[in-house]
């Protein structure tokens, strides 16, 4: 049996490889997306203090800090029982926003849209952030750049840090937001929400105007009938922040709504020998292995299924944006009122834009909130610790942490469910569907091909950095010295058996 392997997998936070089995007669027996590192960072946080982990968390990984910071401090609001003052939640969402826009926006130009600006066959040299920059042109360029730069701004006036934020604690906030830094805030929120319009109209020109790129979304190698989770509001619409559970399954009939407290009654993971990252499944059906309908449980968590599971977006134009999304892609009203879910997986790329609008929208809503500088921030804490759960949408997907204390507020046990990971079961099905529709027999295995393969898993945006961790001391890593001829000198190992 022929194995062909891409190691590592390109354009991804973190790292894992992808290994493909071709029969004798060169069609494709099997396909994995292998994480070859053991996740064990909820093992380490134990024995530490609870208040203490908005600023561990979130040192997770440098992409998505804000998302752990957010999920932690919430699970600390749960696990101490207060209820943080109006302002103090209002600053958290803002925050939020203007992460979302910088988040979405790396995703979409420097890690998705190489593969649509330049072509999926392009030269890896060209395919990428500097190749769509000489093709879409500087000013276009620019304006990724300030996206980027201004909302980083805003997340560390905020923040406290312009990477790992420091400042969301038990019950609220570290400090208010003065009424001058409020007025800067509003003014970047406007331009996130033309630049966001920008991205839409640039897609719909670049990729919706492309014959070969809407043939590539639509077709069945990209397609997986799945069930969607995502948080919505009390009005079934999508929220980032705050809000209950949803899943729906392949047709849009709700299936779940449950609060973040009760995840564990729904969601159960399963391991498999050939990697460190666990598949998490629906309890009420149970695992049926890789498989998707509406027999099996495997979810998906993106913003893609958020779209699926919501009703609708919470701001007008993204609202807009919403209904553009699903008749274009030919989804029809169900008898509840809803569009039918979109299964196509590199439309995901086209939610994430929606989403950033949605997220500009709501960061413009709140910057404009009088209420956003009163100087009452925090609740005080009365209560004895026991057990916490915080949830919020991280970009990737739907995001839980889950605290056990002492009385003293020390950590007993950790868990924590991911974006990424809630999402390894579709990922792992992606990657397997795609090699399977694009190698038969006889096929020419080319750089392009396999990057095809690979787009297959980038549109989950999958961050390993997030989902797995090495325990300390045990990293793999090897130097090996070597003088001018070439002759091995010395080596020098650690982690390797």
């Amino acid at each position: 049996m022929k194995r062909i392997a891409i190691d590592p997998v390109t354009r991804l936070e973190g790292h894992g490889r992808i290994e493909i089995f071709l029969n004798d007669e060169g069609d494709v027996a099997n396909a994995y997306f292998i994480v070859p590192e053991l996740r064990g960072f909820e093992q380490f946080c134990v024995g530490r203090p609870a208040e203490e982990m908005p600023r561990i968390t979130d040192r997770i990984c440098g992409v998505c800090p804000e998302a752990h910071h957010m999920a932690s401090a919430r699970a600390l609001d749960d696990l101490f029982k207060v209820e943080p003052p109006p302002a103090a939640k209002k600053l958290r969402e803002l925050l939020y926003s203007a992460f979302y826009v910088a988040d979405h926006t790396t995703h979409f130009y420097a890690l998705a849209g190489p593969d649509f600006v330049m072509g999926p066959d392009a030269p890896p040299a060209e395919r990428n952030i500097l190749g769509v920059v000489r093709k879409v042109g500087l000013e276009i360029g620019k304006q990724v750049i300030d996206a980027r730069i201004r909302n980083h701004q805003v997340i560390k006036l905020l923040g406290g840090r312009g990477v790992h934020p420091v400042a969301a604690l038990p019950g609220g906030w570290s400090r208010p937001l003065a009424p001058a830094d409020r007025e800067g805030i509003e003014e970047a929120a406007r331009q996130n929400v033309d630049f966001a319009l920008f991205s839409l109209k640039l897609f719909e020109d670049l990729v919706l105007g492309n014959p070969q790129y809407v043939e590539l979304i639509l077709s069945d190698t990209f397609t997986h009938r799945t069930y969607s989770m995502g948080t919505v509001d009390a009005n079934n619409r999508v929220n980032f922040y705050d809000g209950m559970i949803r899943v729906v399954d392949p047709e849009g009939v709700e299936f779940l709504k449950y609060h973040p407290r009760e995840y564990a009654s729904h969601i159960a993971e399963h391991c498999e020998s050939w990697t460190y990252l666990k598949f998490p499944y629906l309890k009420a059906i149970g695992w049926k292995g890789l498989v998707d309908g509406k027999d099996s449980g495997v979810y998906c968590a993106t913003p893609l299924s958020r779209l699926n599971a919501a009703d609708g977006m919470a701001t007008p134009r993204a609202q807009e944006a919403y209904e553009k999304f699903y008749e274009t892609l030919g989804s029809k009203r169900g008898a509840n009122g809803r569009y039918q879910p979109v299964h196509y997986r590199l439309a995901t790329h086209w939610a994430r834009l929606v989403e950033l609008l949605y997220a500009a929208e709501r960061m413009l809503e709140l910057a404009s909130d009088p209420q956003i500088t009163d100087p009452e921030v925090r609740a005080p804490i009365t209560a004895i610790p026991t057990e916490g759960v915080g949830s919020v949408e991280a970009p990737r997907g739907t995001l839980t942490h889950h605290y056990w204390t002492d009385e003293r507020g020390i950590l007993t046990r950790v868990n924590l469910i991911v974006g990424t990971t809630n999402n390894y079961a579709p990922i792992a099905m992606s990657v397997k569907k795609a090699a399977q529709g694009l190698i038969q027999k006889g096929t020419v295995i080319t750089e392009g091909l396999l990057n095809r393969i690979e787009m297959g898993f980038r549109a989950y945006d999958p961050c390993f950095g997030c989902a797995t961790h090495a325990l300390p001391g045990q990293m793999p890593l090897e130097v090996v010295i070597r003088d001018a001829r070439g002759a091995e000198v010395r080596r020098l190992s650690q982690g390797i058996g």
